[in-house]
């Protein structure tokens, strides 16, 4: 029983995000009896993420709604909870990590569930303006909230999934939204052309204004050191009374660099969530781990990977490794208009559109390579979105013209 163990046999979990609300939720599940600490740096019980841009930030959920597992099952399932607080150092050779008041905690399993911080915009005097914010926090968005109010000017720098879902967010509310993107079209990073067409479409029929190709050269600040303006490249000025910058987001990855583990555009691990330190595990968005469907190694930010790898890593700490196999997926609500992607689309030779991207808010975009359908993009179709992550997980071989007949259920192409 636990408390039969002694604390030599903890298992320490740093990071209270997704990934590890759910290892030692999966820990548990697992039959593992002995001690379990969760050290999260933030003072909430761990929530979910994905609300934050829409939801939450709109005000139709309250944090109790956003809760990963209820505040009580940590109690009742023995986790001794510490939020708050910061681990400041891990010493691998005597197995404990440092919290920042100084106390020492021993582990015989250290499972790192770190994640990331938003990117920030490097330019002189944005630290300090008190319109300026990021999204990746509570406290971020309730630092933001009370600003989002009818007639209010948004100016969003960054036309990924985050600034795409404030400014739809802010739209609802009833905000004056410009969004600007450097690159020459939203999304780019993750989407094919004709499924970014699509989505600056939508936000421009919604009230948007989109500028792609557009770079942020400065900014004007008022007396009280809130931005007022954003200076483009192009010599124009765009008054603003918010400005959110969503220009992606770092691991955080400082702790196992200062430990000595490798590093390579996140935490390095192996299918089994092990790093070279096989007493030193590493989950969710701060890892590098290998990719199964393109070969190499990939970080993935997402729910279902934090989740998947929380899994996998409980595991291979009780005994019964299983290697990380899932294929990734990912969502985006944007007004009534839902993505829902599975599969990597990197390396594509071919984009097939199921549907039509002109026109409606529904049709898919499927990525294949040799012939091999490799990854879709599914929008506000659940059905097909069944279908595709099938068709993705065989590999399957389907002709483009039998991909683009709607007349086809996407189920009999199995």
């Amino acid at each position: 029983m636990q408390n039969e163990r002694t604390a030599t046999d903890r298992i320490v979990v740093v990071g209270g995000g997704q990934s590890g609300a759910d290892f030692v939720a999966a820990l548990r599940m697992a039959g593992y009896q002995g001690l379990v600490t969760l050290v999260g740096e933030e003072p909430d019980y761990p929530y979910a993420r994905p609300p934050l841009s829409k939801a939450y930030l709109s005000g139709k959920v309250s944090v109790d709604d956003l809760y990963i597992r209820p505040p009580a099952m940590y109690e009742q399932q023995g986790i001794d909870l510490r939020t708050g607080i910061r681990v400041a150092a891990i010493d691998r050779t005597a197995r404990h990590v440092v919290l920042v008041d100084g106390e020492r905690l021993p582990y015989a399993h250290l499972v790192l569930a770190t994640g990331g911080r938003a990117r920030r915009l490097p330019a002189p005097g944005l630290d300090d303006a008190p319109n300026v914010h990021y999204l990746r926090t509570l406290a971020d968005v309730t630092a933001m909230r009370h600003r989002f109010v009818p007639g209010a000017r948004l100016v969003v720098v960054g036309a990924g999934y985050i600034g795409l879902e404030v400014a739809a967010t802010a739209r609802q509310l009833g905000l004056d939204v410009t969004v600007l993107e450097a690159l020459p079209r939203v999304l780019a990073r993750v989407t094919a052309p004709q499924v970014s067409a699509f989505y600056q479409r939508v936000h421009t029929e919604e009230g948007v204004d989109i500028r792609v190709d557009t770079a942020v050269t400065g900014f004007s600040f008022a007396l009280d050191g809130s931005v007022s303006a954003v200076e483009l490249k192009n010599g124009e000025r765009i008054d603003t009374d918010i400005v959110l910058v969503g220009i992606g987001l770092v691991p955080n990855t400082e702790l196992a660099e200062q430990a000595g583990l490798a590093v390579d555009s996140g935490i390095v691990v192996d299918e089994y969530c092990r790093t070279e330190d096989r007493a030193v595990l590493a989950i969710g968005d701060c890892t590098s781990h290998p990719c199964g469907e393109h070969g190499g190694r990939r970080r993935l930010e997402s729910v279902p990977n934090a989740s998947e790898q929380a899994r996998v890593a409980a595991a291979t700490i009780t005994g019964n490794p299983e290697p990380y196999t899932a294929i990734p997926w990912f969502w985006s609500d944007q007004y009534d208009v839902r993505l829902q992607t599975i599969g990597l689309s990197t390396g594509h030779d071919d984009v097939v559109i199921r549907g039509t991207t002109e026109t409606g808010r529904s049709f898919a975009a499927f990525y294949l390579k040799d012939g091999q359908v490799r990854a879709a993009d599914v929008i506000c179709s659940p059905r097909d979105f069944t279908a595709a992550r099938k068709l993705v997980a065989a590999r399957a071989r389907v002709g483009p013209e039998a991909l683009r007949d709607l007349s086809v259920p996407l189920k009999q192409l199995l």
